[in-house]
């Protein structure tokens, strides 16, 4: 076993005025002998990534989801290996090397339970005593003051590869704060659960905000590492600054490799078919239609009080429950349909939300304008299913946006 550092994005030779702002993608080369081994993911090589924190002041950027696996040795039972499952941050607190300062919790939370949108207050973690810090608050970017005295900040979160699914705009905000800081950025990378297509429409620059804040179709195939880097080398951060970019890459991943998330990622994407949904029906969200919020069936569902019921058989009443204290259509049955026997999906599939259009018994009510055009990035969409355009008349639209988004992204991909 051996370590490989390649520095740059993968799009060419870096001069030396850049070194400073390098950014350093570490591998490690194994020899497989099996093509069906277990992924492992950045978190899980800490044999890599402690050597690089020891003696540092930290920042983490981590959820619910920033879990990892330490091989522990029992030498009571005869030298026996255990897995034991943990949170980076309690595994890095209990490293004597390194000090986690603070932690940056984004959308919903460092444990994850808030509703989508709803705003997350500062506070101490219990169990660890370290000074929590909302990026989902009155500020979705590190203040100044929030950065002083640490020496690096590492990323840590499950995302979906859904551009408006905004831990990649949390990402962003902190690169930017780390660049105009001049600390070290350290991302460990885990698996796109949809990364093996890119689909949808590219979000246009007059549309950007925290739901989409870069040009780039609705599922952009891409792990979080990736993406980063993709951030730096588009100059996307505030005057063209680069951040200090290191990636901890995983081991035994494609982009084709079936990956099940073991925590939801947020409290209304319960399991593998709700996060394989969420591309085509995330965009209910700026509808009068109902994705589920309010069951335990979230983004599994599709439904609403002015559907049809000859036609949307399946019927259900939204409830507040957890991530959803709020749900559209509270305490009124919706007729609609379950899709959770749908086959894993491949791409963007509008047939449901343009099928509803038509059904509707309210089209003036059913698009919700601003947050339609929010998730989709463009104007465009709304008004190609109001003129009663088909999905394959709608993806013909977006084809020349998704070939020139693909040149772009190959520069930067860390995996087959």
């Amino acid at each position: 076993m051996f370590l490989c550092f390649s520095c740059g994005s993968g799009s060419g030779k870096q001069d030396d005025s850049d070194k400073k702002q390098s950014e350093l993608v570490i591998h490690e080369t194994v020899e497989i002998q099996n093509e069906e081994k277990e992924i492992r993911i950045g978190a899980n090589r800490y044999d890599v990534y402690l050597e690089l924190l020891k003696g540092k002041k930290m920042g983490v950027v981590a959820n619910q989801t920033s879990r990892m696996m330490v091989n522990i040795v029992h030498s009571n039972e005869g030298q026996k290996l255990k897995h034991l499952e943990m949170h980076l941050v309690d595994y890095l607190h209990e490293n004597n090397a390194i000090k986690v300062e603070k932690v940056f919790s984004p959308e919903h939370g460092f444990r994850g339970k808030a509703d989508a949108g709803e705003h997350v207050q500062d506070g101490i973690d219990k169990k660890t005593g370290i000074p929590i810090l909302s990026l989902h608050g009155k500020s979705k970017k590190p203040t100044p003051t929030q950065m002083k005295g640490l020496d690096v900040v590492v990323f840590d979160i499950q995302d979906v590869g859904v551009r408006f699914y905004t831990y990649i705009s949390t990402m962003h905000y902190v690169m930017e704060a780390c660049a105009e800081a001049g600390i070290p950025f350290m991302v460990l990378d885990r698996p796109n659960p949809n990364g093996h297509y890119i689909d949808g429409p590219t979000m246009k620059k007059e549309h950007t905000s925290f739901l989409g804040m870069h040009p780039i179709p609705m599922v952009h195939g891409m792990t979080i590492g990736e993406y980063a880097q993709m951030i730096n080398g588009e100059g996307w951060l505030s005057d063209g600054l680069k951040c200090d970019l290191t990636v901890i890459t995983m081991e035994n991943y494609t982009h084709d490799t079936f990956y099940s998330v073991p925590v939801r990622p947020s409290p209304n994407l319960p399991n593998d078919t709700a996060i394989n949904l969420y591309p085509s029906l995330g965009l209910l969200e700026g509808t009068n239609l109902n994705a589920g919020r309010g069951t335990e069936m979230q983004f599994q569902l599709i439904g609403s009080p002015h559907l049809p019921k000859d036609k949307y058989t399946y019927a259900y009443t939204p409830q507040p429950n957890f991530g959803s204290k709020y749900p559209k259509h509270r305490d009124v049955e919706c007729n609609g349909l379950d899709l959770r026997e749908i086959p894993r999906m491949k791409r963007v599939d509008l047939t449901w939300i343009i099928d509803a259009y038509r059904n509707h018994e309210k089209k003036e009510d059913f698009f919700n304008t601003n947050n339609f055009t929010t998730h989709a990035g463009t104007e465009e969409l709304q008004k190609q299913i109001e003129q009663g355009y088909t999905m394959r008349e709608i993806r013909k639209t977006w084809l020349k946006d998704l070939e020139a988004f693909k040149k772009i992204r190959s520069k930067y991909l860390l995996y087959d």
